[in-house]
Protein backbone atom coordinates (compact mmCIF):
# COMPACT_ATOMS: atom_id res chain seq x y z
CA UNK A 1 0.00 0.00 0.00
CA UNK A 2 1.27 3.54 -0.27
CA UNK A 3 1.12 5.55 1.96
CA UNK A 4 2.00 9.73 2.89
CA UNK A 5 3.40 10.97 5.44
CA UNK A 6 3.07 14.88 5.81
CA UNK A 7 6.25 16.21 8.03
CA UNK A 8 9.58 15.04 8.17
CA UNK A 9 10.23 16.14 11.48
CA UNK A 10 10.59 13.76 14.21
CA UNK A 11 7.32 11.97 14.64
CA UNK A 12 6.87 12.09 10.84
CA UNK A 13 10.52 10.49 9.87
CA UNK A 14 9.73 7.82 12.86
CA UNK A 15 5.78 7.18 11.43
CA UNK A 16 7.74 6.63 8.11
CA UNK A 17 10.31 4.77 9.21
CA UNK A 18 7.56 2.14 10.84
CA UNK A 19 5.17 2.50 7.82
CA UNK A 20 8.44 0.99 6.02
CA UNK A 21 9.55 -1.72 8.17
CA UNK A 22 5.82 -2.59 7.88
CA UNK A 23 5.65 -2.89 3.86
CA UNK A 24 4.14 0.43 2.80
CA UNK A 25 5.51 2.04 -0.13
CA UNK A 26 5.93 5.86 1.50
CA UNK A 27 5.81 9.67 0.40
CA UNK A 28 7.00 11.67 2.79
CA UNK A 29 5.94 15.20 2.23
CA UNK A 30 7.97 18.02 3.29
CA UNK A 31 9.46 21.70 2.87
CA UNK A 32 11.95 21.98 -0.08
CA UNK A 33 14.81 22.94 2.07
CA UNK A 34 14.04 20.35 4.40
CA UNK A 35 13.86 16.87 2.38
CA UNK A 36 17.54 16.12 2.68
CA UNK A 37 17.23 16.33 6.94
CA UNK A 38 13.80 14.38 6.31
CA UNK A 39 15.50 11.32 4.18
CA UNK A 40 18.41 11.87 6.95
CA UNK A 41 16.12 11.00 9.91
CA UNK A 42 14.57 8.17 8.37
CA UNK A 43 18.06 6.58 7.42
CA UNK A 44 19.23 7.18 10.81
CA UNK A 45 16.10 6.28 12.42
CA UNK A 46 16.70 2.72 10.40
CA UNK A 47 20.18 2.34 10.94
CA UNK A 48 19.46 2.41 14.71
CA UNK A 49 16.41 -0.30 14.23
CA UNK A 50 19.17 -2.36 12.28
CA UNK A 51 21.87 -2.34 14.77
CA UNK A 52 19.26 -3.34 17.76
CA UNK A 53 18.03 -6.10 15.08
CA UNK A 54 14.99 -4.94 15.36
CA UNK A 55 14.71 -4.89 11.08
CA UNK A 56 13.59 -7.83 9.14
CA UNK A 57 15.38 -6.32 5.84
CA UNK A 58 18.63 -4.09 5.58
CA UNK A 59 17.71 -0.34 5.71
CA UNK A 60 18.68 0.37 2.40
CA UNK A 61 15.97 -2.27 0.64
CA UNK A 62 14.01 -0.31 3.11
CA UNK A 63 15.03 3.08 2.07
CA UNK A 64 14.48 2.36 -1.78
CA UNK A 65 10.73 2.41 -1.26
CA UNK A 66 10.55 5.79 0.30
CA UNK A 67 10.36 9.02 -1.91
CA UNK A 68 10.89 12.38 -0.48
CA UNK A 69 9.21 15.08 -2.13
CA UNK A 70 8.29 19.16 -1.85
CA UNK A 71 4.68 19.02 -3.50
CA UNK A 72 1.87 16.30 -3.60
CA UNK A 73 1.03 15.07 -6.75
CA UNK A 74 -2.16 12.88 -7.47
CA UNK A 75 -1.02 9.90 -5.39
CA UNK A 76 -3.12 6.52 -5.14
CA UNK A 77 -2.75 6.44 -1.67
CA UNK A 78 -4.43 4.29 0.91
CA UNK A 79 -3.56 6.24 3.90
CA UNK A 80 -2.38 10.14 4.85
CA UNK A 81 -1.22 11.05 8.12
CA UNK A 82 -0.39 14.27 9.00
CA UNK A 83 2.02 15.07 11.35
CA UNK A 84 3.20 18.66 11.21
CA UNK A 85 3.29 21.15 13.80
CA UNK A 86 0.28 21.61 16.17
CA UNK A 87 -1.22 24.68 14.59
CA UNK A 88 -5.08 23.88 13.49
CA UNK A 89 -4.67 26.08 10.31
CA UNK A 90 -1.69 24.34 8.91
CA UNK A 91 -2.52 20.88 9.48
CA UNK A 92 -6.41 21.95 7.60
CA UNK A 93 -3.98 23.09 4.79
CA UNK A 94 -2.06 19.93 4.36
CA UNK A 95 -4.94 17.92 5.10
CA UNK A 96 -7.17 19.99 2.30
CA UNK A 97 -4.14 19.28 -0.28
CA UNK A 98 -4.09 15.56 0.59
CA UNK A 99 -7.71 15.23 0.17
CA UNK A 100 -7.46 16.96 -3.60
CA UNK A 101 -4.60 14.90 -4.57
CA UNK A 102 -5.48 11.64 -2.58
CA UNK A 103 -9.22 11.32 -2.91
CA UNK A 104 -9.42 7.67 -1.73
CA UNK A 105 -7.49 8.26 0.66
CA UNK A 106 -7.95 7.61 5.06
CA UNK A 107 -7.39 11.59 5.91
CA UNK A 108 -5.50 10.78 9.69
CA UNK A 109 -3.88 13.47 11.85
CA UNK A 110 -1.18 12.75 14.34
CA UNK A 111 -2.38 15.55 16.64
CA UNK A 112 -1.93 15.08 20.41
CA UNK A 113 -4.51 17.29 21.11
CA UNK A 114 -6.70 19.38 18.51
CA UNK A 115 -10.25 18.50 18.21
CA UNK A 116 -10.48 16.25 14.78
CA UNK A 117 -13.77 17.41 14.22
CA UNK A 118 -12.32 21.16 13.81
CA UNK A 119 -9.52 19.76 11.59
CA UNK A 120 -12.26 17.80 9.36
CA UNK A 121 -14.40 20.73 8.21
CA UNK A 122 -13.91 21.84 5.34
CA UNK A 123 -12.99 18.70 3.82
CA UNK A 124 -14.54 15.47 3.43
CA UNK A 125 -14.92 14.57 6.93
CA UNK A 126 -16.03 10.92 6.99
CA UNK A 127 -12.31 10.00 5.54
CA UNK A 128 -10.64 12.34 8.65
CA UNK A 129 -9.88 10.55 11.71
CA UNK A 130 -6.70 10.68 14.69
CA UNK A 131 -4.54 8.74 14.32
CA UNK A 132 -2.19 9.38 17.65
CA UNK A 133 1.22 7.72 17.25
CA UNK A 134 3.91 8.04 20.21
CA UNK A 135 7.71 8.93 20.46
CA UNK A 136 9.78 6.91 19.42
CA UNK A 137 7.16 5.71 17.42
CA UNK A 138 9.25 2.28 15.98
CA UNK A 139 9.24 1.33 19.68
CA UNK A 140 6.48 2.58 21.45
CA UNK A 141 3.01 0.19 21.27
CA UNK A 142 0.31 2.74 21.23
CA UNK A 143 -1.30 4.02 19.05
CA UNK A 144 -4.54 6.12 19.94
CA UNK A 145 -7.60 6.31 17.58
CA UNK A 146 -9.53 9.37 17.48
CA UNK A 147 -13.20 9.55 16.23
CA UNK A 148 -15.49 12.93 15.52
CA UNK A 149 -18.95 12.34 15.17
CA UNK A 150 -18.80 12.29 11.34
CA UNK A 151 -16.46 9.72 10.31
CA UNK A 152 -17.29 6.64 8.48
CA UNK A 153 -17.12 3.84 10.76
CA UNK A 154 -15.43 1.74 7.90
CA UNK A 155 -12.79 4.17 8.37
CA UNK A 156 -12.02 3.87 11.77
CA UNK A 157 -11.80 -0.18 11.13
CA UNK A 158 -9.13 0.53 8.44
CA UNK A 159 -7.03 2.76 10.53
CA UNK A 160 -7.10 -0.22 13.39
CA UNK A 161 -6.60 -3.08 10.81
CA UNK A 162 -3.55 -1.40 9.42
CA UNK A 163 -2.17 0.22 13.07
CA UNK A 164 -2.53 -3.39 14.13
CA UNK A 165 -0.70 -4.66 11.28
CA UNK A 166 2.06 -2.60 11.64
CA UNK A 167 2.32 -4.24 15.44
CA UNK A 168 0.63 -1.33 17.66
CA UNK A 169 -1.98 -1.61 20.71
CA UNK A 170 -5.06 0.64 19.48
CA UNK A 171 -6.83 2.48 21.48
CA UNK A 172 -10.14 4.11 20.31
CA UNK A 173 -11.34 7.54 21.94
CA UNK A 174 -14.13 9.93 21.40
CA UNK A 175 -12.72 13.51 19.91
CA UNK A 176 -12.40 15.14 23.44
CA UNK A 177 -9.98 17.99 24.40
CA UNK A 178 -6.54 16.05 25.09
CA UNK A 179 -8.05 12.62 24.37
CA UNK A 180 -7.30 9.84 26.57
CA UNK A 181 -3.41 10.07 26.87
CA UNK A 182 -2.76 13.63 26.55
CA UNK A 183 -5.15 14.72 28.89
CA UNK A 184 -3.80 12.67 31.18
CA UNK A 185 0.27 12.76 30.51
CA UNK A 186 -0.44 16.82 30.75
CA UNK A 187 -2.00 16.62 33.56
CA UNK A 188 0.81 14.92 35.50
CA UNK A 189 3.54 16.71 33.93
CA UNK A 190 1.94 19.97 35.06
CA UNK A 191 1.64 18.98 38.73
CA UNK A 192 5.53 17.16 38.74
CA UNK A 193 6.24 20.80 36.82
CA UNK A 194 4.67 22.95 40.24
CA UNK A 195 6.22 20.31 42.60
CA UNK A 196 9.31 20.74 41.18
CA UNK A 197 8.77 25.13 41.07
CA UNK A 198 7.69 24.68 45.10
CA UNK A 199 10.76 23.08 46.21
CA UNK A 200 8.81 19.78 47.08
CA UNK A 201 11.22 17.52 45.94
CA UNK A 202 14.33 17.69 42.97
CA UNK A 203 13.45 16.69 39.21
CA UNK A 204 15.21 13.30 39.61
CA UNK A 205 13.54 12.45 42.70
CA UNK A 206 10.44 12.95 41.25
CA UNK A 207 10.83 10.96 38.48
CA UNK A 208 12.01 8.30 40.31
CA UNK A 209 9.43 8.18 42.22
CA UNK A 210 6.65 7.51 39.69
CA UNK A 211 9.05 4.97 37.93
CA UNK A 212 9.38 2.95 41.12
CA UNK A 213 6.40 3.66 43.19
CA UNK A 214 4.11 3.62 40.03
CA UNK A 215 6.05 1.63 37.64
CA UNK A 216 6.32 4.47 34.91
CA UNK A 217 9.41 3.54 32.24
CA UNK A 218 10.11 7.08 32.68
CA UNK A 219 9.54 9.64 34.89
CA UNK A 220 7.13 13.03 33.93
CA UNK A 221 9.61 15.60 33.76
CA UNK A 222 12.56 13.56 31.96
CA UNK A 223 9.47 12.84 29.39
CA UNK A 224 8.51 16.06 29.29
CA UNK A 225 12.06 16.85 27.88
CA UNK A 226 11.84 13.89 25.32
CA UNK A 227 8.00 15.24 24.12
CA UNK A 228 9.55 19.04 24.11
CA UNK A 229 8.86 21.79 26.94
CA UNK A 230 7.55 24.09 24.07
CA UNK A 231 5.28 21.08 22.57
CA UNK A 232 4.30 20.65 26.14
CA UNK A 233 3.34 24.27 27.01
CA UNK A 234 1.19 24.74 23.54
CA UNK A 235 -1.33 21.46 25.06
CA UNK A 236 -1.25 22.59 28.22
CA UNK A 237 -2.66 26.12 27.09
CA UNK A 238 -4.80 24.46 24.40
CA UNK A 239 -6.24 22.14 27.39
CA UNK A 240 -6.40 25.20 29.99
CA UNK A 241 -8.43 27.19 27.12
CA UNK A 242 -11.00 23.75 26.86
CA UNK A 243 -10.79 22.46 30.29
CA UNK A 244 -10.14 25.11 32.44
CA UNK A 245 -7.39 26.42 35.28
CA UNK A 246 -6.28 22.91 36.39
CA UNK A 247 -4.35 22.39 32.80
CA UNK A 248 -2.90 25.98 32.95
CA UNK A 249 1.12 26.30 32.21
CA UNK A 250 3.08 26.79 35.22
CA UNK A 251 5.32 30.01 35.58
CA UNK A 252 8.71 27.29 35.30
CA UNK A 253 7.73 26.00 32.72
CA UNK A 254 7.18 29.29 30.53
CA UNK A 255 10.30 30.38 31.93
CA UNK A 256 12.29 27.23 30.93
CA UNK A 257 10.40 27.32 27.19
CA UNK A 258 11.34 31.72 27.04
CA UNK A 259 14.99 31.02 27.85
CA UNK A 260 15.03 28.02 25.27
CA UNK A 261 15.79 24.77 27.33
CA UNK A 262 13.41 22.73 25.30
CA UNK A 263 14.57 19.84 26.88
CA UNK A 264 16.53 16.78 24.85
CA UNK A 265 16.05 18.70 21.36
CA UNK A 266 18.23 21.83 22.43
CA UNK A 267 19.99 19.60 25.14
CA UNK A 268 18.96 21.31 28.25
CA UNK A 269 15.23 21.20 30.01
CA UNK A 270 14.61 19.75 33.20
CA UNK A 271 17.67 17.73 32.68
CA UNK A 272 20.65 18.05 30.70
CA UNK A 273 21.10 15.88 27.44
Amino acid sequence: MITVVIGGGTMGAGIAHLLLAGGHEVVLLDAADRLDAARGAVAKSLAKAAERGKLTAAPDELLARLAVVDRLDPTPAGLVVEAVPEDLDLKRRVLATAADACPDAVLASNTSSLSIGALAEGLPGDRVLGMHFFNPVPVQQLVELVRHDGVAPEVVAKARRWAEELGKTVIEVRDAPGFATSRLGVAVGMEAIRMLEEGVASAEDIDTGMRLGYGWPMGPLRLTDLVGLDVRLAIAEHLAAELGPRFAPPDLLRAKVAEGHLGRKTGQGFFTW
